[in-house]
């Protein structure tokens, strides 16, 4: 859930001009018509200009892709055509946007030691994603085997270039264990980091894990807590010990992405270039929760979409997220 303390010029400017939250307006009869075309600050006495108030504004934005039969992304769909569901309880939704907005994205990909004869492949793949990206989207690698450190040199935290994003691939030496857990949860704070609302992790891995200080539970709920979409590209051979599949698609399952596991390494390219276009092609919804009870539980959400042209459609996006709790900053 996006918990956001926004001051109430960025608010109006910001939040209910282009989320269309209109029903907030509310909260201020005529206030907002004296800030709107003014100058945060403007016309206030002297003393009284450091003065902010802020409001304490839940949105829980939704990344949503729409699939036909055909598992063709659906266009064209409105508002109208989407439900949200929480706990079972339906939402109004208050936020719906079809724009391609840029995005943080966290390249995860494993450098131990089992990936050694497919790692200049998959370097090629991360690339492929990287040139079907956007330059507005700010990008990071994390290289893993039993350690975990950034690509990008300190003083860089996201970069667009792609020479620079290559040498962050090539940074850590193919050899060792598997801490595929400890890299999610680098690359979920790193995601933090970023300036754009929309994110997502894309891992390139075996999803076998053999040197993290964290587990697979408490990585699961760091990713549920978080606003990240994951898509994964399984990569193994036929009946390696190393391969956990299983823990790879419940991360993007949960969290709105997708998991693919190619037969052939030559496919990895293909793949990464189709999570490029899908992040492209999602809608947003948004709403806030019916229930404002901040207790820190998790919540359960379905979306069903609905076209005149077609009789079912797949809908995805994240199970679910963790309410906020009371006095959490």
């Amino acid at each position: 859930m996006a918990h956001r303390k926004l001051y109430l010029w960025s608010f109006f400017r910001r939040f209910l001009c282009s989320c269309r939250a209109v029903s907030a307006l509310a909260l201020v009869p005529g206030f907002c018509e004296g800030l709107v075309g003014q100058e945060a600050g403007a016309g206030l006495p002297r003393q009284d200009k450091d003065f902010t108030l802020s409001l304490d504004v839940q949105l829980v934005p939704l990344n949503v892709t729409v699939l036909d039969r055909k598992g063709s992304f659906v266009p064209g769909l409105t508002k109208e055509s989407f439900q949200v569901f929480e706990n079972g309880q339906r939402q109004d939704i208050q936020l719906f946007n079809t724009e391609d907005v840029p995005l943080t994205i966290g390249l995860v990909v494993d450098s131990s030691g089992s990936m050694r004869d497919r790692r200049s492949e998959v370097n090629s793949a991360a690339l492929a994603f990287v040139e079907a990206s956007k330059p507005e989207d700010e990008m990071f690698v994390v290289n893993f085997n039993e350690k975990v450190q950034l690509g990008l040199p300190p003083d860089q935290l996201f970069s667009n270039n792609v020479a620079m994003l290559r040498e962050a691939l090539l940074r850590l030496v193919v050899r060792g264990q598997t801490s595929l857990y400890d890299a999610l949860w680098m690359a979920l704070e790193h995601l933090k980091k970023g300036q754009h609302d929309k994110k997502a992790l894309v891992i390139l891995s075996d999803g076998g894990d053999n040197a993290s200080t964290h587990n697979f539970r408490e990585t699961l709920t760091a990713a549920q807590r978080s606003q990240a979409t994951i898509y994964s590209v399984g990569i193994y051979e036929p009946g390696s010990e190393d391969r956990d599949p299983k823990s790879l698609k419940e991360l993007s399952r949960a969290t709105g992405g997708e998991a693919v596991f190619p037969q052939s390494i030559d496919e990895v390219e293909a793949i990464c270039k189709h999570f490029a276009r899908t992040i492209r092609t999602q809608y947003t919804l948004g709403y806030s929760p019916s229930n404002t009870a901040k207790d820190g539980s998790y919540r359960a959400l379905r979306v069903v979409a609905s076209a005149p042209s077609s009789n079912r459609l797949t809908v995805r996006t994240k199970e679910g997220y963790y309410a906020l709790k009371a006095g959490t900053p």
